[in-house]
């Protein structure tokens, strides 16, 4: 699956680690409603380009699992500053 890798100079495999510890701090520094998004430039930047079939849990259930996920950053990162901002649509 990585043998796009064998061939690359000490250079290019710089670069290429490089370009994705840049993709993986962007996901990291996701803060405020980011953090609720589907990111698929994160698998953009696997060589493999493939179309992720995701399925998503009805309605109920997916608001109990973003409860679940906000209820695990309470106990995983309660010094956390509250971002007490409304959802803008992704207007800015």
């Amino acid at each position: 699956m990585d043998d796009d890798l064998e061939g690359l100079s000490r250079e290019e495999l710089l670069a290429e680690v490089r370009r994705l510890r840049a993709g993986i701090r962007a996901h990291r520094d996701s803060s405020g409603h980011e953090l609720c998004w589907h990111h698929p430039q994160l698998w953009g930047l696997l060589p493999e380009k493939v179309d992720p079939a995701i399925a998503v849990p009805p309605w109920p259930k997916f608001l109990r699992g973003c409860v679940a996920y906000r209820e695990s950053l309470e106990r995983q990162a309660p010094e956390a500053p509250t971002h007490d901002a409304e959802y803008d649509g992704g207007r800015g």
